[in-house]
Protein backbone atom coordinates (compact mmCIF):
# COMPACT_ATOMS: atom_id res chain seq x y z
CA UNK A 1 0.00 0.00 0.00
CA UNK A 2 1.01 3.52 -1.01
CA UNK A 3 2.73 5.87 2.14
CA UNK A 4 0.65 8.31 3.10
CA UNK A 5 0.18 10.59 6.26
CA UNK A 6 -3.81 9.47 6.43
CA UNK A 7 -3.19 5.69 6.13
CA UNK A 8 -0.16 6.13 8.67
CA UNK A 9 -3.12 8.03 11.00
CA UNK A 10 -5.76 5.43 10.52
CA UNK A 11 -3.37 2.68 11.80
CA UNK A 12 -1.73 4.73 14.57
CA UNK A 13 -4.65 6.72 15.72
CA UNK A 14 -7.86 5.81 17.60
CA UNK A 15 -10.72 5.88 15.32
CA UNK A 16 -12.80 9.26 16.69
CA UNK A 17 -9.09 11.01 16.26
CA UNK A 18 -8.02 9.31 12.85
CA UNK A 19 -11.81 10.78 11.99
CA UNK A 20 -11.03 14.54 12.60
CA UNK A 21 -6.80 14.44 11.33
CA UNK A 22 -8.34 12.96 8.26
CA UNK A 23 -9.27 15.63 6.25
CA UNK A 24 -5.93 17.45 7.10
CA UNK A 25 -3.65 14.48 6.55
CA UNK A 26 -6.10 14.35 3.27
CA UNK A 27 -4.32 17.61 1.99
CA UNK A 28 -0.95 17.02 3.53
CA UNK A 29 -1.16 13.83 0.82
CA UNK A 30 -1.99 15.89 -1.70
CA UNK A 31 0.50 18.17 -1.52
CA UNK A 32 3.44 15.63 -0.62
CA UNK A 33 2.70 12.07 -1.92
CA UNK A 34 0.57 12.73 -5.17
CA UNK A 35 2.63 12.34 -8.69
CA UNK A 36 1.35 16.00 -10.48
CA UNK A 37 3.33 19.01 -10.93
CA UNK A 38 1.70 20.40 -7.67
CA UNK A 39 3.51 17.48 -5.88
CA UNK A 40 6.67 17.50 -7.14
CA UNK A 41 6.76 21.38 -6.27
CA UNK A 42 5.14 20.21 -2.85
CA UNK A 43 7.60 17.49 -1.80
CA UNK A 44 10.57 20.21 -2.89
CA UNK A 45 9.43 23.50 -0.92
CA UNK A 46 8.84 21.29 1.88
CA UNK A 47 12.57 19.78 1.25
CA UNK A 48 13.64 23.09 0.58
CA UNK A 49 12.31 24.15 4.02
CA UNK A 50 13.89 21.44 6.07
CA UNK A 51 17.22 22.44 4.73
CA UNK A 52 16.88 25.88 5.31
CA UNK A 53 15.51 24.67 9.02
CA UNK A 54 19.01 22.81 9.58
CA UNK A 55 21.16 25.55 7.48
CA UNK A 56 19.83 28.58 9.80
CA UNK A 57 20.53 26.31 12.76
CA UNK A 58 24.04 25.98 10.90
CA UNK A 59 25.14 29.15 10.35
CA UNK A 60 23.54 30.67 13.55
CA UNK A 61 25.84 27.99 15.34
CA UNK A 62 29.25 28.73 13.37
CA UNK A 63 28.36 32.76 13.19
CA UNK A 64 28.21 32.42 17.01
CA UNK A 65 31.38 30.99 17.45
CA UNK A 66 32.93 32.91 14.50
CA UNK A 67 31.92 36.12 16.49
CA UNK A 68 32.88 34.59 19.82
CA UNK A 69 36.72 33.72 18.24
CA UNK A 70 36.38 36.91 16.35
CA UNK A 71 35.68 39.09 18.63
CA UNK A 72 33.04 42.41 17.11
CA UNK A 73 35.60 44.68 15.38
CA UNK A 74 37.37 41.48 13.44
CA UNK A 75 34.09 40.06 13.15
CA UNK A 76 32.05 42.87 11.40
CA UNK A 77 34.78 42.94 9.10
CA UNK A 78 34.34 39.66 7.53
CA UNK A 79 31.10 39.82 7.55
CA UNK A 80 30.83 42.77 5.45
CA UNK A 81 33.49 41.69 2.92
CA UNK A 82 31.55 38.04 2.72
CA UNK A 83 28.00 39.75 2.52
CA UNK A 84 29.58 41.99 -0.23
CA UNK A 85 31.23 38.65 -2.20
CA UNK A 86 27.95 36.81 -1.86
CA UNK A 87 25.69 39.66 -3.43
CA UNK A 88 28.63 40.48 -5.85
CA UNK A 89 28.96 36.21 -7.13
CA UNK A 90 25.13 36.18 -7.68
CA UNK A 91 25.08 39.29 -9.39
CA UNK A 92 27.92 37.73 -11.66
CA UNK A 93 25.62 35.53 -12.87
CA UNK A 94 23.94 38.12 -14.91
CA UNK A 95 20.83 36.51 -14.19
CA UNK A 96 21.54 32.86 -16.27
CA UNK A 97 21.40 30.79 -12.78
CA UNK A 98 17.42 32.15 -12.68
CA UNK A 99 16.85 31.98 -16.59
CA UNK A 100 18.18 28.24 -16.69
CA UNK A 101 14.48 27.63 -14.42
CA UNK A 102 12.65 28.69 -17.19
CA UNK A 103 14.21 27.40 -20.18
CA UNK A 104 15.10 23.67 -18.82
CA UNK A 105 11.45 23.01 -18.12
CA UNK A 106 10.40 24.28 -21.43
CA UNK A 107 13.13 22.27 -23.91
CA UNK A 108 12.64 19.21 -22.06
CA UNK A 109 8.91 19.16 -21.93
CA UNK A 110 9.73 20.50 -25.73
CA UNK A 111 12.45 17.82 -26.49
CA UNK A 112 14.76 20.12 -27.89
CA UNK A 113 17.60 18.14 -26.40
CA UNK A 114 19.58 20.51 -28.79
CA UNK A 115 18.97 23.50 -27.01
CA UNK A 116 19.08 21.56 -23.48
CA UNK A 117 22.41 20.62 -24.13
CA UNK A 118 23.56 23.68 -25.51
CA UNK A 119 21.88 26.07 -21.98
CA UNK A 120 23.54 23.56 -20.07
CA UNK A 121 27.22 23.88 -20.99
CA UNK A 122 27.26 28.02 -22.24
CA UNK A 123 25.61 28.71 -18.63
CA UNK A 124 28.22 27.34 -16.73
CA UNK A 125 31.22 28.23 -18.79
CA UNK A 126 29.88 32.09 -19.28
CA UNK A 127 29.43 32.58 -15.61
CA UNK A 128 32.58 31.14 -14.41
CA UNK A 129 34.43 33.28 -17.30
CA UNK A 130 32.23 36.89 -16.23
CA UNK A 131 32.45 36.20 -12.88
CA UNK A 132 36.20 35.94 -12.74
CA UNK A 133 36.38 38.78 -14.94
CA UNK A 134 34.68 40.76 -12.20
CA UNK A 135 36.58 39.48 -9.30
CA UNK A 136 39.89 40.56 -11.75
CA UNK A 137 38.28 44.31 -12.21
CA UNK A 138 37.30 44.30 -8.26
CA UNK A 139 41.02 43.39 -6.73
CA UNK A 140 42.02 46.12 -9.67
CA UNK A 141 39.72 48.83 -7.50
CA UNK A 142 40.23 47.84 -4.37
CA UNK A 143 44.55 48.38 -5.24
CA UNK A 144 43.94 51.45 -6.65
CA UNK A 145 41.61 53.00 -4.18
CA UNK A 146 43.33 51.26 -1.53
CA UNK A 147 44.59 55.07 0.14
CA UNK A 148 40.64 56.17 0.43
CA UNK A 149 39.21 52.59 2.02
CA UNK A 150 39.99 52.12 5.63
CA UNK A 151 43.29 50.16 6.19
CA UNK A 152 41.72 46.54 7.90
CA UNK A 153 39.28 46.76 4.48
CA UNK A 154 42.07 46.36 2.01
CA UNK A 155 43.71 42.70 2.27
CA UNK A 156 40.02 40.94 3.47
CA UNK A 157 38.51 42.61 0.10
CA UNK A 158 40.97 41.43 -1.82
CA UNK A 159 41.06 38.04 -0.60
CA UNK A 160 36.94 38.11 -0.87
CA UNK A 161 37.33 38.53 -4.70
CA UNK A 162 39.50 35.50 -4.97
CA UNK A 163 36.48 33.26 -3.35
CA UNK A 164 33.86 35.29 -6.08
CA UNK A 165 33.82 32.68 -9.06
CA UNK A 166 33.52 29.85 -6.94
CA UNK A 167 30.26 31.39 -4.60
CA UNK A 168 28.64 32.65 -8.32
CA UNK A 169 29.56 29.17 -10.44
CA UNK A 170 27.71 27.21 -7.53
CA UNK A 171 24.69 29.59 -7.86
CA UNK A 172 24.51 29.05 -11.19
CA UNK A 173 25.02 24.98 -10.06
CA UNK A 174 22.07 25.81 -7.85
CA UNK A 175 19.86 27.04 -10.41
CA UNK A 176 20.41 23.88 -12.85
CA UNK A 177 19.85 21.73 -9.62
CA UNK A 178 16.26 24.08 -8.98
CA UNK A 179 15.48 23.41 -12.79
CA UNK A 180 15.67 19.66 -12.75
CA UNK A 181 13.86 19.38 -9.02
CA UNK A 182 17.23 18.06 -7.14
CA UNK A 183 16.40 19.88 -3.93
CA UNK A 184 18.98 18.05 -1.89
CA UNK A 185 21.62 18.50 -4.38
CA UNK A 186 20.37 22.38 -4.66
CA UNK A 187 20.76 23.78 -1.15
CA UNK A 188 23.10 21.08 0.61
CA UNK A 189 26.40 22.33 -1.11
CA UNK A 190 25.56 26.55 -0.58
CA UNK A 191 23.94 26.04 2.88
CA UNK A 192 24.75 22.82 4.59
CA UNK A 193 27.85 21.84 3.23
CA UNK A 194 29.90 25.24 3.11
CA UNK A 195 29.34 26.75 6.54
CA UNK A 196 30.11 23.64 8.30
CA UNK A 197 33.82 23.41 6.36
CA UNK A 198 34.23 27.31 6.95
CA UNK A 199 33.47 26.70 10.80
CA UNK A 200 35.91 23.43 10.68
CA UNK A 201 38.31 24.74 9.01
CA UNK A 202 38.45 28.13 11.12
CA UNK A 203 38.69 25.72 13.99
CA UNK A 204 41.74 24.40 12.60
CA UNK A 205 43.19 26.97 12.00
CA UNK A 206 42.84 28.44 15.46
CA UNK A 207 44.09 25.31 17.11
CA UNK A 208 47.10 25.56 14.68
CA UNK A 209 48.39 29.03 16.01
CA UNK A 210 46.67 31.21 13.55
CA UNK A 211 45.13 34.47 14.57
CA UNK A 212 41.25 35.00 14.75
CA UNK A 213 40.68 37.59 12.30
CA UNK A 214 38.91 38.72 9.53
CA UNK A 215 41.90 37.36 7.18
CA UNK A 216 42.33 34.28 8.50
CA UNK A 217 38.44 33.71 8.35
CA UNK A 218 38.56 34.51 4.69
CA UNK A 219 41.08 32.51 3.50
CA UNK A 220 39.08 29.40 5.52
CA UNK A 221 36.33 30.56 3.47
CA UNK A 222 38.10 30.53 0.37
CA UNK A 223 39.19 26.82 0.67
CA UNK A 224 35.76 25.60 2.09
CA UNK A 225 33.82 27.52 -1.26
CA UNK A 226 36.34 26.08 -3.49
CA UNK A 227 36.18 22.55 -1.89
CA UNK A 228 32.48 23.00 -2.34
CA UNK A 229 31.90 24.35 -5.71
CA UNK A 230 34.11 21.64 -7.11
CA UNK A 231 32.51 18.77 -5.73
CA UNK A 232 29.05 20.02 -6.37
CA UNK A 233 29.87 20.69 -10.15
CA UNK A 234 31.19 17.08 -10.09
CA UNK A 235 27.73 15.84 -8.81
CA UNK A 236 25.90 17.63 -11.00
CA UNK A 237 27.47 17.14 -14.14
CA UNK A 238 27.57 13.54 -13.24
CA UNK A 239 23.65 13.93 -12.47
CA UNK A 240 23.48 15.39 -16.30
CA UNK A 241 25.14 13.55 -18.08
CA UNK A 242 23.14 10.02 -16.50
CA UNK A 243 19.76 12.24 -17.26
CA UNK A 244 20.69 13.49 -20.98
CA UNK A 245 21.71 11.54 -23.40
CA UNK A 246 25.22 12.43 -25.58
CA UNK A 247 24.26 14.97 -28.85
CA UNK A 248 24.48 17.49 -30.73
CA UNK A 249 24.25 21.19 -29.29
CA UNK A 250 22.09 24.14 -30.29
CA UNK A 251 23.44 27.49 -28.89
CA UNK A 252 20.98 30.54 -29.01
CA UNK A 253 23.02 32.54 -26.62
CA UNK A 254 21.57 36.33 -27.80
CA UNK A 255 18.15 34.92 -26.86
CA UNK A 256 18.91 33.32 -23.58
CA UNK A 257 20.82 36.87 -22.70
CA UNK A 258 18.22 38.34 -23.73
CA UNK A 259 15.98 36.76 -21.32
CA UNK A 260 18.78 36.58 -18.65
CA UNK A 261 19.43 40.00 -18.12
CA UNK A 262 15.80 41.24 -16.86
CA UNK A 263 16.32 38.63 -14.64
CA UNK A 264 19.90 40.18 -13.71
CA UNK A 265 18.39 43.18 -12.88
CA UNK A 266 15.74 41.96 -10.83
CA UNK A 267 18.03 39.18 -9.05
CA UNK A 268 20.82 42.09 -8.37
CA UNK A 269 18.20 44.47 -7.02
CA UNK A 270 16.59 42.34 -4.73
CA UNK A 271 19.73 41.18 -3.54
CA UNK A 272 21.40 44.26 -3.21
CA UNK A 273 17.39 45.30 -1.41
CA UNK A 274 18.27 42.08 0.95
CA UNK A 275 21.44 43.03 2.00
CA UNK A 276 21.46 47.02 1.55
CA UNK A 277 21.35 47.69 5.27
CA UNK A 278 24.40 45.70 6.04
CA UNK A 279 26.14 47.37 3.38
CA UNK A 280 25.12 50.98 4.59
CA UNK A 281 25.98 50.08 8.25
CA UNK A 282 29.48 49.36 7.21
CA UNK A 283 29.34 52.09 4.87
CA UNK A 284 28.75 54.85 7.50
CA UNK A 285 29.75 53.08 11.07
CA UNK A 286 32.35 51.34 12.42
CA UNK A 287 33.11 47.46 12.17
CA UNK A 288 31.21 47.08 16.00
CA UNK A 289 28.24 48.21 14.78
CA UNK A 290 28.11 46.22 11.64
CA UNK A 291 28.88 43.12 13.63
CA UNK A 292 26.05 43.85 15.92
CA UNK A 293 23.51 44.55 13.14
CA UNK A 294 24.61 41.68 11.35
CA UNK A 295 23.86 39.05 14.27
CA UNK A 296 20.52 40.77 14.72
CA UNK A 297 19.43 39.80 10.74
CA UNK A 298 21.37 36.41 11.19
CA UNK A 299 18.86 35.87 14.06
CA UNK A 300 16.02 36.81 12.04
CA UNK A 301 16.92 34.23 9.22
CA UNK A 302 14.95 31.88 10.98
CA UNK A 303 12.06 33.92 9.63
CA UNK A 304 13.67 34.65 6.52
CA UNK A 305 14.40 30.75 5.22
CA UNK A 306 10.55 30.13 4.93
CA UNK A 307 9.91 32.16 2.29
CA UNK A 308 13.46 31.44 0.60
CA UNK A 309 12.41 27.79 1.18
CA UNK A 310 8.94 28.17 -0.96
CA UNK A 311 10.27 30.48 -3.70
CA UNK A 312 12.98 27.14 -4.57
CA UNK A 313 10.39 24.77 -4.99
CA UNK A 314 7.84 26.53 -6.44
CA UNK A 315 9.75 28.79 -9.34
CA UNK A 316 9.84 25.63 -11.78
CA UNK A 317 6.19 25.11 -11.36
CA UNK A 318 5.75 28.40 -12.11
CA UNK A 319 7.05 28.50 -15.54
CA UNK A 320 5.51 24.94 -16.24
CA UNK A 321 2.04 26.58 -15.80
CA UNK A 322 2.61 29.43 -18.12
CA UNK A 323 2.18 27.56 -21.10
CA UNK A 324 -1.80 27.08 -21.52
CA UNK A 325 -2.84 26.77 -17.91
CA UNK A 326 -3.83 29.99 -16.71
CA UNK A 327 -6.35 28.76 -13.94
CA UNK A 328 -3.64 26.36 -12.58
CA UNK A 329 -1.67 28.72 -12.01
CA UNK A 330 -3.70 31.15 -10.62
CA UNK A 331 -4.80 28.51 -7.94
CA UNK A 332 -1.25 27.28 -7.18
CA UNK A 333 0.04 30.82 -6.78
CA UNK A 334 -2.76 31.76 -4.13
CA UNK A 335 -1.66 28.19 -2.48
CA UNK A 336 2.31 29.42 -2.45
CA UNK A 337 1.16 32.69 0.01
CA UNK A 338 -0.15 30.72 2.30
CA UNK A 339 3.00 28.30 2.41
CA UNK A 340 5.07 31.48 3.05
CA UNK A 341 2.62 33.34 5.17
CA UNK A 342 1.81 31.33 8.11
CA UNK A 343 5.10 29.47 8.65
CA UNK A 344 6.82 32.53 8.56
CA UNK A 345 4.65 34.56 11.26
CA UNK A 346 5.11 31.24 13.64
CA UNK A 347 8.32 31.76 13.22
CA UNK A 348 8.64 35.03 13.63
CA UNK A 349 6.80 35.09 17.31
CA UNK A 350 9.79 32.03 18.17
CA UNK A 351 12.36 34.84 17.22
CA UNK A 352 10.93 37.60 19.47
CA UNK A 353 10.40 35.62 22.37
CA UNK A 354 13.94 33.93 22.04
CA UNK A 355 15.91 36.43 20.45
CA UNK A 356 17.34 37.96 23.40
CA UNK A 357 19.60 34.61 24.72
CA UNK A 358 19.92 34.18 21.12
CA UNK A 359 21.91 37.39 20.41
CA UNK A 360 23.81 36.85 24.04
CA UNK A 361 25.16 33.64 22.22
CA UNK A 362 27.18 36.39 19.94
CA UNK A 363 28.53 38.49 22.98
CA UNK A 364 27.04 40.38 25.92
CA UNK A 365 27.60 43.58 23.42
CA UNK A 366 25.33 41.97 20.90
CA UNK A 367 22.20 42.24 22.85
CA UNK A 368 21.99 46.01 22.07
CA UNK A 369 20.50 44.32 18.51
CA UNK A 370 17.10 43.08 20.54
CA UNK A 371 14.76 46.17 20.08
CA UNK A 372 15.34 46.00 16.26
CA UNK A 373 14.24 42.97 16.09
CA UNK A 374 10.50 43.83 16.60
CA UNK A 375 10.78 46.02 14.21
CA UNK A 376 12.88 44.28 11.76
CA UNK A 377 10.36 41.05 12.12
CA UNK A 378 7.59 43.45 10.95
CA UNK A 379 9.29 43.90 7.47
CA UNK A 380 9.87 40.07 6.55
CA UNK A 381 6.08 38.94 7.83
CA UNK A 382 4.61 41.73 5.11
CA UNK A 383 7.17 39.93 2.54
CA UNK A 384 6.05 36.70 3.30
CA UNK A 385 2.22 38.09 3.27
CA UNK A 386 2.47 38.15 -0.73
CA UNK A 387 4.15 35.23 -1.34
CA UNK A 388 7.28 34.36 -3.98
CA UNK A 389 5.46 36.98 -6.48
CA UNK A 390 8.57 38.27 -7.99
CA UNK A 391 9.62 34.70 -9.10
CA UNK A 392 5.79 34.88 -10.57
CA UNK A 393 6.29 37.79 -12.83
CA UNK A 394 10.24 36.40 -13.63
CA UNK A 395 9.16 32.65 -14.62
CA UNK A 396 5.66 34.17 -16.75
CA UNK A 397 7.72 37.08 -18.76
CA UNK A 398 7.21 39.76 -16.57
CA UNK A 399 10.85 40.22 -15.16
CA UNK A 400 11.06 43.81 -16.60
CA UNK A 401 8.50 45.03 -14.93
CA UNK A 402 9.70 43.44 -11.32
CA UNK A 403 13.14 44.97 -12.12
CA UNK A 404 11.39 47.96 -12.05
CA UNK A 405 9.81 47.21 -9.06
CA UNK A 406 13.15 46.34 -7.32
CA UNK A 407 14.69 49.67 -8.42
CA UNK A 408 12.22 51.66 -6.65
CA UNK A 409 12.23 49.61 -3.52
CA UNK A 410 16.09 49.91 -3.25
CA UNK A 411 16.10 53.24 -4.52
CA UNK A 412 14.31 53.63 -1.15
CA UNK A 413 16.10 51.98 0.94
CA UNK A 414 19.52 53.53 -0.12
CA UNK A 415 17.52 57.34 0.20
CA UNK A 416 16.16 56.06 3.91
CA UNK A 417 19.49 54.42 4.90
CA UNK A 418 21.64 58.17 3.87
CA UNK A 419 19.26 60.09 5.61
CA UNK A 420 18.61 58.18 8.92
CA UNK A 421 21.82 56.35 9.73
CA UNK A 422 23.83 59.22 10.33
CA UNK A 423 20.86 60.42 12.77
CA UNK A 424 19.27 57.37 14.12
CA UNK A 425 22.42 54.70 13.63
CA UNK A 426 21.34 50.76 13.70
CA UNK A 427 17.02 52.22 14.12
CA UNK A 428 17.80 54.21 11.17
CA UNK A 429 18.82 50.96 8.93
CA UNK A 430 16.24 49.18 10.43
CA UNK A 431 13.26 51.60 9.56
CA UNK A 432 14.71 51.78 6.13
CA UNK A 433 14.75 48.38 5.72
CA UNK A 434 11.08 47.41 7.09
CA UNK A 435 9.77 50.63 4.82
CA UNK A 436 11.44 49.60 1.67
CA UNK A 437 10.11 45.62 2.55
CA UNK A 438 6.72 47.00 3.28
CA UNK A 439 6.59 48.95 0.02
CA UNK A 440 8.25 46.05 -1.56
CA UNK A 441 5.49 43.59 -0.62
CA UNK A 442 2.37 45.70 -1.50
CA UNK A 443 4.37 46.70 -4.95
CA UNK A 444 4.69 43.93 -6.37
CA UNK A 445 1.52 42.35 -5.02
CA UNK A 446 -0.26 45.03 -7.15
CA UNK A 447 1.67 44.08 -10.12
CA UNK A 448 0.94 40.71 -10.23
CA UNK A 449 -2.83 41.62 -10.27
CA UNK A 450 -2.37 44.22 -12.65
CA UNK A 451 -0.36 42.24 -15.10
CA UNK A 452 -1.73 38.68 -14.40
CA UNK A 453 -5.29 39.06 -12.72
CA UNK A 454 -3.75 36.89 -9.76
CA UNK A 455 -4.14 38.35 -6.33
CA UNK A 456 -1.07 37.20 -4.00
CA UNK A 457 -2.17 39.06 -0.35
CA UNK A 458 -2.99 36.78 2.55
CA UNK A 459 -5.46 38.30 3.48
CA UNK A 460 -7.36 39.77 -0.02
CA UNK A 461 -9.88 37.55 -1.56
CA UNK A 462 -9.37 36.00 -4.95
CA UNK A 463 -11.67 38.59 -6.77
CA UNK A 464 -8.77 41.27 -6.03
CA UNK A 465 -9.20 44.74 -4.36
CA UNK A 466 -12.10 46.36 -4.31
Amino acid sequence: MRFSAATTADRLLPERLALRARPLLGRVDAVLFSADERGEAGRMSVIAFAIRIVSAVIAFVSQVFLARWMGSFEYGIFVLVWTTMVIAGNVSCLGFHTSVIRFIPEYREKGLLPELRGILVVSRLFVLVASSAIAALGVLTVVLLAPAIESYYVVPFVLGFVCLPMIALSDMLQGISRANSWAVFALSPTYLVRPILILALMGAALAAGYLPDARTALVVAIAATYITTIWQLVGVTGRLRRKLPSGPRAVHFRAWFAVSLPIFLVESFFFLLTNADVLMVGFFMQPDDVAIYFATVKTLALVHFVYFAVKAGVAQRYAAYTHGEPEKLAAFARETVSWTFWPSLVMAVVVLALGQPMLWLFGPAFVAGYPLLFLLVVGVVARSAVGPAESLLTMTGNQNVCAFVYALTLALNIALSVALIPILGLWGAAIATTASMAFEAAALSFTVWRRLGIVMAIFVPAGGPR
